[in-house]
């Protein structure tokens, strides 16, 4: 992220729907008057907003209600889009809401089998979810919100009921939208995260899980619309500024650091092969990087370090994977900040097999996998087929830029 953009991140620990964003934005400071007056320019009615005050679990927050009057239209995806249309919105804020319509469009579509544009909205049709989601893009717009960041997104548990009876919940619709989305489940009976709230978070997230590195400004919560045991019922808001690094960090570009986190685990008692299997496991479940530290332990005994690199919306599941693949009886934490080169793919063939390299400034590296593929076929040795393969990337690249892919085949120049 570019050094002064705005971002809003949603803190979802309890779910997020329509009501709740739209209600942490207006606690957040989001100018009311012209809220209600953008929200004027949508060709319905039959409809008044309110933000009221409240409390959850001793927590304040602002509950936005939407009444509506006789609001009983099925509405499809493109009547709906018609109706943003002509409300001759500004731009960024027609532009979102369109963007979490159509994410919520297609999400109903494959959920039941038909086309987007064929998709009739129910409960998600209504004046209600329409005011909640062109209020909250209105909202963002208003804080001049140029970003929009998460938390790993929670849901509930046991069903919901809707247009078309009981489902289970989370509902099909928001499992689909929140698909590539970090979701955890919380053992409450109720729906924490609705359609609406996954479609915005689908639509206009562009990072998922820790808070990213900014400049606090603003905070705000929305309440959701009952007290749940335990934890306030809210989606909280955190507005501020990107922040950026003051300065290059071993010769790596000006940026700022990933925020990740690192699980680790003492082991006495694991043979070669659990550990083994213990890091493809993990790599394989999103792991960024895996490593075994020979160490000894209390009366001398002889033991493994197994550690983790991971993001953290990752570290539960993670961890529970550590602790289930090697029967440890406890996995540490603790957070770290990585600063990485930039780098890239890109791909060669060697002897007609391709073998997929990472590039960076300076160098080239072939993927093993690739290299024991391609070595095995071709019946070379494996370092020869590595260096074939770097080499081929190098001479392929214009001069002193690796980094830039295979030149495109020239023809041979015409004869004089």
């Amino acid at each position: 992220m570019a050094g002064g953009r705005r971002i809003a991140y949603f803190n979802c620990f309890a779910g997020i729907a329509g009501d709740m964003a739209l209600g942490a934005l207006v606690d957040a400071g989001a100018d009311l008057p012209a809220l209600l007056r953008l929200l004027e320019l949508l060709p319905i009615g039959g409809w008044s907003l309110d933000f009221e005050p409240t409390m959850r679990n001793g927590l304040a927050c602002t509950k936005a209600v939407v009444r509506v009057r006789g609001d009983s239209v099925v509405r499809t995806f493109m009547h709906i889009l018609g109706v943003l249309e002509e409300a001759r919105l500004p731009d960024r804020v027609r532009e979102r809401a369109v963007a979490a319509f159509t994410v919520l469009a297609e999400a109903e579509g494959r959920v039941h089998r038909r086309p987007p544009s064929a998709v009739h909205f129910h409960e998600v049709g209504g004046h209600d979810t329409i005011v909640d989601i062109v209020g909250t893009a209105a909202a963002l717009d208003l804080l001049g919100i140029d970003e929009v960041s998460a938390s790993t997104v929670a849901t509930g548990t046991g069903v919901v009921r809707t247009a078309h009876g009981l489902l289970p919940n989370p509902g099909p619709a928001v499992v689909e939208l929140l698909a590539g989305i970090p979701t955890v489940g919380r053992d409450v009976g109720l729906e924490l995260t609705t359609p609406t709230g996954a479609a915005m978070m689908k639509a206009w997230g562009v990072s998922f899980g820790a808070m990213p590195p900014m400049t606090v400004e603003l905070t705000g919560y929305g309440a959701g619309s009952r007290e749940i045991d335990g934890m306030p019922n809210c989606t909280q808001v955190v507005v501020g500024t990107a922040a950026t690094a003051e300065g290059s960090h071993t010769g790596l570009v000006e940026r700022a650091a990933e925020q990740l986190a690192v699980l680790e685990a003492n082991l006495d008692d694991a043979t070669g092969e659990t550990l083994a299997h213990a890091v493809q496991a993990l790599m394989d479940h999103g792991a960024l990087d895996c490593w075994v530290t020979p160490v000894v332990m209390k009366k001398g005994r002889p033991a493994h370090l197994l550690s983790v690199l991971c993001d953290p919306a990752l570290s539960a599941s993670l961890a529970e994977l550590l602790r289930s693949e090697t029967g440890s009886l406890g996995v540490r934490t603790h957070p770290v900040e990585r600063w990485s080169s930039p780098r890239r793919s890109g791909e060669i063939e060697v002897g007609g097999v391709p073998v997929r390299v990472k590039v960076s400034a300076g160098r080239v590296k072939a993927e093993h996998d690739d290299v024991v593929r391609a070595a095995r076929r071709l019946g070379r040795p494996l370092i020869e087929v590595a260096a074939e393969a770097e080499a081929r990337w190098r001479a392929s690249a214009p001069p002193g830029d690796e980094g830039a892919g295979p030149r495109p085949e020239r023809p041979d120049p015409a004869p004089p």
